[in-house]
């Protein structure tokens, strides 16, 4: 696929195959998402990658437990509560893979540049033929020290992208954009 063509077809998916994804898959799409810009080329971003969809499976049933008993304590918009009140909603969409970028600083860009490199990532993988959806409102859950442990996600990073991977039952259709707001400076 062309660049233009990639963007333009980049889709939120939330169904996918129970294709399992190698290792290499993932490794190429990291590849390119460290190719990303960063500020004073400081590439503040490691990886965590799950490719057990059972452990994936039981990670989403206990985020989805632990928010819904603590959603006040995020910063996401009360209306998100609804999301995760419907029994049949799985944060990790039944996903073969979970892709979680890392800042691995506290540095005044870090969390920016980790979301430059989440998109070059879900950019590469549509190029690929594999779709993601970025699951914000699993983040609190999973930057919680006792789950940063037990996923041996060192102490001292933060979650920035949750991101689920995997060979997508269809592709969704665009749900189209708004005009651009341009304010025109000179």
């Amino acid at each position: 696929m062309e660049l233009m063509e990639v963007i333009r077809h980049r889709r939120a998916v939330r169904d996918f195959t129970e294709t399992r994804l190698e290792r290499s898959t993932v490794q190429s799409l990291i590849d390119t998402a460290i190719l990303a810009p960063s500020a004073m080329n400081l590439q503040p971003w490691a990886f965590a990658v799950l490719l057990d969809p059972q452990r994936i499976a039981r990670y989403a049933t206990r985020a989805r437990t632990w928010l819904l008993e603590n959603f006040s304590q995020t910063s996401h918009d009360p209306s998100l509560r609804k999301v995760l009140e419907d029994p049949k909603h799985v944060l990790f969409y039944h996903a073969p893979a979970l892709v979680l970028v890392l800042a691995t600083s506290s540095d005044a860009q870090a969390k920016e540049d980790c979301c430059l490199a989440a998109e070059n990532f879900m950019l590469a993988a549509r190029a690929q033929g594999l779709g993601t959806c970025w699951i914000g409102l699993a983040r609190p859950w999973l930057n919680l020290p006792s789950i940063k442990t037990e996923l041996k996600i060192p102490e001292n990073s933060h979650v920035v992208a949750p991101i689920v991977l995997g060979h997508p039952k269809a592709w969704p259709e665009s749900h189209g954009r708004n005009a651009a707001t341009i304010y025109w400076l000179g």
